[in-house]
């Protein structure tokens, strides 16, 4: 059962609060997605050179002369400055794909219709890394779970982890709902730890809505995944480090030891650098989605959980107009059916869905 937080406005809010912030910390992490490019060091230098450290604002525009890694093609379009609604992002995608697979199939929906919505709604070309490899399983005939096995090197990537988000903002004060539906999305493309992360990720958000402080949620979401699992040690190790005291960037230079030779998509270390940015951001919104980019590794879609779970302890309300107002509104996507859709029409449809039974 859903356990409801506050009144239908306050719900209302932090659903909206989620959305908001899942697509501003998508857009904000956007032109440094380069991990192996854009470490820490560089991402910070870059800030240094524009006079923009604190972040409290998206990014700037290279500084005259800069001598960094290039920004990601679409940097023009998600710059501070130059933002006229989002970008469109397989990280904002996902979400709302996952909207409307609980809209067309219910909260009992399979792993199968999972994928064959893939093939109904999303470009193949959109897709990447286990969900590329997924979909074109799906595509030569294989089921789940064979489509995240066969020729996937990609299993305990962060793909699945991205996609998670709907299933907490749906299931508010139900972490252990929210994870389940998690994990029959995220089978569908990945195994082992890549499941764990969306499981975790999900539960996070759904325990953002009626935890009284962000350590709570973390703590709370990790109960739904193995505590012997890389994924909760990790997690475990990064809150540990925070509680005795250690600086953020101590703390993730720790990790990025502990974690070393995994991909900069795997979703172990970038659970770090989440958990590092929600910890120490200490649900201020601006705080916790800066602190989480400038982590590095896949800065967007760290970028974009922080800022859903930063949205739901916040509520929309108190997200800063900085990160709202220039997204317009307006979201961006590949989803057949929805580019150019409000933010505000996909929280309202979120909300309906809220309670419904499943």
């Amino acid at each position: 059962m859903t356990t409801l937080v506050g009144t239908e406005t306050e719900l209302a809010g932090r659903v909206l609060g989620g959305w908001l912030g899942r697509v501003a910390g998508n857009m904000l992490g956007k032109p440094v997605e380069q991990g192996e490019l854009w470490t820490r060091e560089r991402i910070d230098r870059y800030l240094r050179r524009a006079d923009a450290l604190p972040l409290t604002d998206y990014l700037p525009e290279p500084a005259a002369g800069d001598d960094g890694p290039p920004l990601r093609p679409e940097w023009r379009d998600c710059v501070r400055g130059r933002i006229h609604g989002s970008c469109r992002d397989d990280d904002v995608d996902y979400a709302i794909l996952g909207l409307h697979l609980l809209e067309t199939h219910g909260f009992g929906f399979s792993t199968e219709q999972v994928g064959d919505l893939w093939l109904l709604r999303l470009p193949y070309r959109q897709t990447f890394t286990a969900e590329r490899a997924a979909y074109r399983n799906l595509a030569n005939g294989l089921k789940p779970p064979l489509t995240a096995t066969y020729d996937n090197p990609y299993q305990e990537w962060i793909g699945a982890l991205i996609r998670a988000d709907v299933f907490g903002w749906t299931r508010p004060g139900d972490p252990r709902r929210a994870a389940a539906l998690a994990r029959r999305d995220a089978v569908l493309s990945h195994t082992g730890n890549g499941v764990y992360g969306a499981m975790w990720a999900a539960a996070l958000v759904s325990a953002a809505f009626t935890a009284p402080t962000v350590r709570h949620a973390v703590e709370e979401a990790l109960t739904v995944i193995p505590a012997s699992s890389r994924l909760s040690r990790a997690v475990r190790r990064v809150a540990s480090l925070h509680e005795a005291g250690l600086g953020w960037e101590d703390t993730l230079t720790t990790m990025a030891e502990e974690t070393a030779g995994l991909s900069w998509i795997h979703t172990v270390p970038n659970a770090a650098v989440l958990t590092a940015g929600l910890l120490y951001g200490d649900g201020d919104f601006t705080r916790t989605i800066a602190l989480t980019v400038r982590g590095g590794l896949d800065t967007d879609s760290n970028g974009a959980t922080a800022g859903s779970v930063a949205g739901v302890l916040t509520g929309a309300d108190a997200i800063p107009a900085q990160w709202t107002d220039p997204l317009e509104d307006t979201v961006r996507s590949a989803v057949f059916g929805f580019d150019g859709v409000r933010i505000s029409e996909l929280a309202e449809r979120t909300l309906r869905l809220v309670g419904a039974d499943g």
